[in-house]
Order: C-alpha cells, then structure tokens, then sequence
C-alpha cells in the first residue's frame, strides 16, 4: 500500500476510561477492499445471475405448486382485496427494521468514541440489504459495503470492523434465541417434526460457525482446524479482517445486551409485518402462529441452497402458515405482500443508495 492510500488517524480512547483501544487501521483502505474484486468481479455478477434464474423459478414453483392444491381465484381476490391503510402500517413497520439496524451500529461506533448520527447510518442499512440480495454471500458483500460506507464517513476502518463484528455477532444471538424459542413453541404446540429438529441443528451450527472461525482465527491463527473452517465457509479474507479487528466493544456486557435487544426488535418487526399483511386480506391468524412461521421460513432460507432466499422462504413460510392452521390461499397472498415490502420494494432506493457508497471516498 502506498502513503498515498493511507489517512492516519488519532487513536481512539473508550469514554470515560480514558483507555486506549488497539491502533486502528487507515481510514481510506481496509483489507476489505482487496476482497471486494472477487465479490463484485464479473465471476461474481455471474454467480449471482445464476442464484437469481435459479431462485426465481423455486419462487415461481412455489406459486404454481400452491394454486394448484389451492384455489387461484380466492388467492387473486386477497391480494386484490389488501386494504392500503393496513399496507401502509406495515409499510411503517418495516421501516422500523432499518432504525433497528442504525441504532446497532450507532450504539457500537459511540462506545467507541466515534459517534454518528441514525441520518447518516440509516441509507447503510437499506443499501446492505440491497447488496446482500444481489450479490448472494452469506452477508459478506453487505458486510464490505458498510465497512465502507463508514470509513468514508471518516470513521477509522479499525472501529468500523469492531462495530460491524458487534452486530455480526449480536444478530447470530438474537437469531439463534427466535430460533431456539420458536423450535420450543412448537414441541409444546406438539409440531416438532423430525425435519425441523434437523433444520434446526444445521442453522446452529451454521450460526455458530463464523464466530467460532474468528474467534478462533484470533487466538490460534492460521493452525489446520481453523483455517480448514473459513476455507470451508467461503470468507476466509474476511474472517481474517474480523480477527484482526478490536474486541474490547464486545467485552462490554451492556453494548452486547442493547444490540441484542435491537437485534430482536428487528425480528419482531418482521413477524410484525407479516401480522398486519395478514389483516390487510382480512384473514388474521394468532400472532404466535405468524411469528413462529416468519422465523422458520428465515431460517430455512438462511441454510437453503438458494442464497437469495427466493423460493425456499415462500414455500417454508406457506408449508408453516398451514401446518399451523392457516388457509394455503391467505398463507401465500400474506407471504407475497410481505416480500413485496421486505424484499422488492428495498431495491429501488437499494440501488442509488448501494452506488453513493461504492463511489463515497
């Protein structure tokens, strides 16, 4: 790296501790940008054209796989009949998600004495979702996004990784307790089948894998069981960036404790959002069954094969609604409202928002 490239910056000290936190990285260059290529690389844009054809024609089958046990006609009549004032409610809803997400990272970045404001991190959270929806990585090309994002907000890339590892790691506790309780609602509802026990297994260990792997990274290095685990999960570069981040923000109980807590709002929100499409086609079941249903069918898309989600959310999310007693027609009429406000509609303003921070120096 040449000095050009390289903007010092005054080494950040915890407030009110007057403790020093480890020399941050440069401002304007981070290893994240030399990972970016084999992400946003023509391979890349291939791959993710290719998990896009294939995730469409899952979502595409789970339509006609559903009017063909149901009834096209009555599914058509709910969505038509969707009430806009209940739609604009979740509308609002969901975007309570993206001020979840701001406050994470604010929280993070004011522990570590480089405070921003929800203004300037609220555009990040909609343009990570737009980035991990188009170029499938496991959230790794979100992940670069913001990383960049606030090191062009002149934020230190050193702190920019610890606040981004305190919301990796704050969103995989928050995740596996929806999980972990909503598996344990439905053995008392008797549910619990064989394959959503082994569902359930898989996302744990999945979950667990990429804390272990830098975790691990950082107390051992490159030694044979730990690297052969992020060679394995496909971000190596990454993990090694997350490694070599600071640690003393998640050493602070009461910042881990409110970014879980803003963590599981989000998830709320989301199953909140399914509630309220479901009263605007007029059919409302309880809302433990909504909830239970939106974490499964996140769950399965997030360990299904299709990165994007498409085709393997919809059918895990319809297959639970009726297991749990919910008409297939408003199962599915709810289930597209929803991705229509969580999925698609982020893109529009995903698109500008994702370009503004690639270009941002």
């Amino acid at each position: 790296m040449s000095t050009s490239q390289i903007r010092s910056a005054r080494t950040p000290r915890m407030p009110g501790t007057g403790a020093l936190l480890p020399k941050p990285m440069p401002v304007a260059e981070t290893g994240l940008v030399h990972i970016a290529p084999g992400l946003l690389g023509k391979s890349s844009r291939f791959r993710s054209l290719v998990f896009w054809i294939v995730g469409l024609m899952g979502f595409l089958a789970v339509i006609l796989v559903v009017l063909h046990l149901g009834s096209l006609q009555k599914m058509a009549g709910l969505i038509r009949s969707a009430r806009p004032g209940w739609m604009l409610v979740a509308l609002a809803v969901q975007s309570c998600t993206y001020v979840s997400a701001a406050f994470v990272w604010r929280e993070a970045l004011r522990q570590a004495g480089h405070p921003l404001s929800l203004r300037a991190l609220i555009p990040l959270g909609i343009a990570k979702v737009f980035t991990d929806q188009v170029l499938p990585s496991g959230g790794i090309s979100g992940t670069m996004l913001v990383v960049r994002g606030l090191t062009g907000r002149r934020v230190p890339a050193g702190i920019a990784m610890a606040a981004m590892l305190v919301g990796m790691v704050s969103y995989d506790i928050a995740y596996l307790f929806v999980v972990l309780a909503s598996a344990g609602v439905l053995w008392l509802q008797h549910r619990l089948n064989v394959a959503l026990i082994a569902g359930v297994a898989i996302f744990v260990v999945v979950t667990v894998a990429v804390p272990a792997a830098v975790l691990g990274l950082k107390q051992w290095g490159q030694r044979a069981p730990i690297a052969w685990l992020s060679r394995c999960l496909g971000v190596t570069a990454l993990l090694q960036e997350l490694a070599d981040a600071p640690t003393r923000l998640l050493r602070n109980p009461r910042l881990l404790l409110q970014t879980v807590g803003l963590q599981l709002a989000i998830f709320i929100f989301d199953a909140l959002t399914l509630w309220l499409a479901f009263n605007a086609i007029g059919e409302v079941p309880p809302l433990w069954v909504v909830f239970v249903s939106f974490i499964i069918a996140s769950m399965v898309a997030t360990i299904g094969p299709i990165p994007v989600g498409l085709g393997t959310f919809e059918a895990t999310s319809v297959g639970m609604l009726s297991l749990l007693g919910v008409s297939m027609e408003a199962a599915l009429a709810a289930t597209l409202l929803l991705r229509a406000l969580t999925f698609w509609l982020p893109m529009l303003p995903g698109i500008w928002l994702a370009r503004r921070e690639i270009r941002r120096r």
